[in-house]
């Protein structure tokens, strides 16, 4: 997928933050704070579909709109990117292994097959 901007990414946390599909009108509501007009909006959920983020459906003449992964998926998936880009993944799993807290590593652990462990 492709990589998202800061408004995109902020429509995405709302859109991962709700358990219903949004309007574009939901989703200004949950964004009043920053007086979006609503075109503003409606052109980052079409340019979010395009990239494969959202998947939308037709409710009477508006669109709802819903994240095609969940926010766990979508980061896993970038950092696979991240890795499969880095010419040394290794290394870059190194470094990375001696950021985690030790809450992140029993994560990590327990979700390793139990050969690998």
């Amino acid at each position: 997928m492709k990589r998202l901007g800061d408004l995109e990414a902020e429509v995405m946390n709302v859109l991962w933050e709700c358990t219903e599909p949004q309007s574009v009108h939901d989703l200004l509501a949950h964004m009043a704070d920053r007086q979006f007009a609503y075109t503003t909006i409606l052109t980052v959920v079409t340019h979010l579909h395009e990239k494969g983020w959202v998947e939308r459906t037709k409710v009477s003449r508006a669109y709802m709109y819903s994240p095609a992964q969940t926010r766990a998926e979508a980061t896993s998936q970038a950092l696979r990117e991240i890795l499969d880009t880095s010419h040394d993944s290794a290394a870059v799993l190194m470094h990375f292994a001696k950021t985690v807290t030790d809450d992140e590593l029993q994560a990590l652990r327990g979700s390793l097959p139990d050969a690998d462990r």
